[in-house]
């Protein structure tokens, strides 16, 4: 919990991103332990907000995507491996990605109504180590997100009722992210921004602490 005289920053964050996943442990353990809380925004990955993004970009990106998250995992200690399903779908003949996508849709909704319940970080650090940190196949079926939902506080059934009875509130929250995240400075995720400064990438986490620091930044 945050108290009155605490910093706070917006972190801009998707269900799709490894390096949204690679970043979550520092920020859950610098909250835990400073003076500074974190209001997570959740965005839809760019594959969803520009269906051609990956048609047009140069094929070394995604390689060197592949090969960079693998290390970072590997250099953070993080359990890492791609996710099956992967929580966008593309089709392969077109390397296009079609408008239905439940996967991340659903993510992104429940992510803004844990934020909105006040478990927004423990929620989407709970869901995206059940993604992403190899531990789980199929992590859309049983019971694995109502799992992680209660490690977070949170019971997954009500968060589903909450989004079926109002899911234009969720679309149009998550519309929001979006057009405040571009005015913070970035597209990307991770996205963290403190005071109307942006820092892009989970390997800009120090230098927020840094400015965090400057601005008075005390241990609990």
């Amino acid at each position: 919990m945050s108290s009155a005289g605490d910093q706070a920053f917006d972190l801009y964050w998707s269900f799709r991103s490894p390096y949204s996943y690679l970043l979550l442990p520092r920020v859950a353990d610098l909250v835990a332990t400073h003076s500074v809380s974190c209001n997570v925004r959740i965005v839809y990955p760019i594959a969803v907000r520009q269906a051609d993004f990956f048609q047009k970009v140069d094929p070394l990106w995604v390689f060197y995507l592949m090969k960079d998250t693998y290390r970072t995992a590997e250099f953070l200690g993080l359990p890492y491996r791609w996710p099956l399903p992967d929580p966008v779908y593309m089709d392969p003949a077109t390397r296009l990605y079609p408008p239905e996508q439940p996967h991340i849709h659903r993510l992104s909704q429940l992510g803004v109504a844990a934020a909105e319940a006040g478990h927004g970080l423990a929620f989407i650090r709970e869901v995206s180590h059940t993604i992403w940190s190899g531990t789980v196949d199929n992590w859309h079926e049983g019971d694995h997100l109502a799992q992680a939902a209660a490690r977070a506080g949170l019971d997954l059934a009500a968060l589903d009722a909450a989004i079926a009875a109002d899911p234009d509130h969720y679309h149009d929250a998550i519309e929001a992210n979006q057009d405040a995240q571009r005015l913070a400075g970035h597209y990307g995720v991770p996205l963290m921004a403190l005071d109307g400064e942006p820092f892009f990438g989970q390997d800009r986490f120090d230098q927020l602490v840094w400015r965090l620091r400057q601005k008075g930044l005390t241990a609990r």
